[in-house]
């Protein structure tokens, strides 16, 4: 058997996308969850080529020569290797992964040529949104709610995304992350914060991200007077639910770490509209934006279990 033909997808960590730049995606003989993006895993699958494997039975996954798993508090057997993008700070950081992964098929040239393209790409629309020397700096807030409650995200990668983007975000000097809906004084607290934000990246987790809607946030954060609301005013309400697989299988944490160039595009253009671009993996719900299935662009496969090396998307940057 060979070394490469046994591997194990996460469900929390999933470096499909690297392997479909890498053209390495066939080498994938199970997975542990269908809560995947790529459709060539799912076609895999449905001809029988990839498996379903329960993670919770250790000998089902010691049949595979390489378990790829993000859980850290799994036991770690001689054929765990441990994927963890999440715990980069920056962008690039994150799909620099790719590198990690390609050692594992003796493909750390094609690993690097990917890498170096996503980096240039990346690198020169950041300089070129430093160029501009924008007058005006939206500012933006990453949030999410749960149970009554809404949080602001201060992760790193999140963060240098609205900075490269052109963006602020907010003032360190808000110190409080966790405002609840039920007390007054803590909804108060957080319109008042909110009176200062122009755009807003809603995280909040669905079931079902094609019923999330503008009422759906408006009810969330119970707002009765608009008026001071600059994110309302400006229509800037966005989501990274935009590309998804049968309704839950978002690619923001699959293909968006191994392309961040087109997170930063989607950002550009949501904090400086030209009306020229169509954003990848955000959507705005304040103009009706609506979810897409996952584009069959990346998508070179065929049922006997091999797939092409895809070429990263490159945004044009003048």
């Amino acid at each position: 058997m060979d070394l490469y033909t046994w591997v194990m997808l996460p469900f929390n960590a999933t470096p499909a996308h690297a392997w479909q730049l890498l053209g390495f995606l066939g080498a994938c003989k199970g997975f542990t969850s269908d809560a995947v993006t790529s459709q060539c895993l799912k076609k895999f699958y449905d001809a029988g080529e990839v498996i379903m494997v329960n993670k919770s039975v250790p000998q089902q996954l010691s049949q595979f020569q390489v378990y790829f798993t993000g859980n850290t508090d799994q036991t770690q057997a001689c054929n765990i290797a441990n994927f963890l993008p999440s715990v980069e700070d920056y962008p690039l950081q994150r799909a620099e992964w790719i590198k990690y992964v390609g050692v594992f098929a003796n493909l750390e040239v094609r690993a690097n040529q990917v890498y170096d393209a996503v980096k240039e790409n990346y690198m020169c629309l950041a300089r070129r949104v430093a160029s501009k020397n924008l007058p005006f700096k939206p500012v933006v807030a990453w949030m999410s709610y749960d149970n009554g409650v809404w949080s602001f995200t201060k992760e790193g990668y999140k963060l240098k995304f609205v900075e490269d983007a052109g963006g602020e975000n907010l003032d360190d000097s808000i110190n409080k992350m966790t405002y609840s809906t039920s007390i007054p004084d803590d909804l108060d607290a957080l319109h008042a914060i909110l009176c200062t934000v122009d755009a807003v990246i809603d995280e909040t987790h669905t079931s079902d991200p094609n019923i999330y809607t503008l009422s759906t946030f408006l009810q969330n954060i119970d707002i009765e007077d608009q008026s001071c609301f600059s994110f309302l005013t400006n229509e800037s309400i966005w989501r990274y639910d935009k590309r998804m697989q049968n309704s839950t299988s978002l690619d923001w944490f699959d293909g968006a770490v191994s392309q961040p160039q087109l997170v930063l595009a989607d950002l550009i253009e949501a904090f400086s509209p030209t009306g020229n671009y169509s954003t990848t993996y955000f959507r705005n719900l304040a103009k009706g934006g609506e979810i897409t299935t996952s584009s069959s662009k990346l998508e070179m496969c065929d049922v006997n279990g091999s797939s092409s090396a895809a070429e990263p998307s490159i945004i044009p940057c003048d």
